[in-house]
């Protein structure tokens, strides 16, 4: 409780980039040969890191998952990253946070510069006082690196993680928070399968955007 900072996942969290991946994900598979499932099962790649997904989820090779993500990566860069919405309500309520003094960073496993062109595109950025990604060449695409890449940025040190909360949709960001140290908000709104946050150890957890500033306004 009484956190200061507060750290914001993207996909599934703040926008709904659901168009824009599966489209991507069906062009990756395309040039890999393979039959393009259901799009339920494609929904699974909204969160994790996209190279995990396509092994976990394609059953790939490491290699074979590079190759799919340049792949995927080839049309998003273009297109795919503004096949995308902003949740109902999600503006207004990172300006609330704002005013109520919190500093705000997003700690995303999307390629920082598709997080950058995202939230500028969408008139979000003024809310974010740093904006950690993973990087394309893979040196930084945990979790729980983009997280600590955020403190780095924020200078928040080891005795001040207790002031921080880490916001997202899915098991990756409850995980890399656990991995830091500090807490964790998981969020019903975006594409967790049901128990998924309570399963990997969520502290707290809302259902829908109109639940987060009531949550952080009382301090939790």
């Amino acid at each position: 409780m009484g956190w200061k900072y507060l750290l914001f996942d993207l996909d599934g969290t703040v926008t709904d980039p659901q168009e824009g991946i599966l489209n991507c994900v069906k062009h990756a598979y395309r040039a890999a040969g393979l039959e393009i499932p259901p799009d339920e099962m494609l929904f699974s790649y909204i969160g994790p890191p996209l190279v995990d997904g396509f092994q976990e989820i394609a059953g790939m090779t490491c290699e074979a998952a590079e190759e799919a993500a340049a792949k995927y990566r080839e049309r998003y860069s273009v297109t795919g990253l503004f096949e995308n919405r902003v949740y109902d309500g999600m503006e207004e309520a990172l300006g609330s946070l704002k005013e109520m003094g919190y500093g705000i960073a997003m700690a995303t496993s999307k390629p920082e510069n598709y997080a950058l062109r995202i939230l500028e595109h969408f008139g979000l950025l003024k809310y974010f006082d740093q904006v950690a990604g993973s990087t394309l060449d893979g040196s930084r695409s945990r979790k729980s690196d983009v997280i600590r890449e955020a403190f780095r940025r924020l200078g928040i040190t080891e005795e001040e993680r207790g002031d921080v909360i880490m916001i997202g949709d899915r098991k990756h960001d409850i995980i890399g928070a656990k991995e830091c140290g500090i807490a964790s908000l998981g969020v019903y709104y975006g594409f967790a399968p049901a128990g998924e946050l309570e399963e990997y150890g969520a502290d707290y957890v809302i259902q829908n955007v109109g639940q987060l500033v009531p949550f952080f306004s009382r301090g939790g």
